[in-house]
């Protein structure tokens, strides 16, 4: 299981790429280096081309009290096409880092989170 994460803090929007590989169980992890504030605007979830993740995996983003910032809306993701979710259904985050939590995506399957806060 690996997981890179790109941290992007522009002026007013701060972009967090989470490339991930399941381990054997079908999870992958990671928590970013820095600390974010805000509202979550944008979720995208693209699956690998190659390495496609099971239909129905599950994205959850949790900051440090362990309460999903993505509100459940990263539940059961295609295994094939880019998703998106707007800000009417995501929640914010105050002063904390931020913990991927990918499940059943099966072994060895790949995949991008992509959240947008402002």
């Amino acid at each position: 299981m690996s997981c890179t994460i790109t941290e992007e803090n522009q002026a007013h929007v701060k972009k967090i790429t989470f490339d991930w590989v399941s381990a054997a169980d079908g999870t992958a992890s990671g928590t970013t280096e820095g600390v974010y504030s805000g509202l979550v605007e944008r979720l995208v979830t693209i699956p690998d081309a190659t390495d496609a993740p099971d239909d129905n995996y599950n994205v959850v983003i949790n900051d440090e009290d362990e309460t999903d910032i993505l509100m459940g809306a990263g539940a059961a993701r295609d295994t094939a096409s880019t998703e998106q979710v707007l800000a009417s259904s995501l929640g914010c985050v105050a002063n904390d880092k931020l913990s991927l939590a990918i499940t059943g995506a099966g072994s060895g399957k790949a995949g991008r989170v992509i959240v947008y806060l402002k």
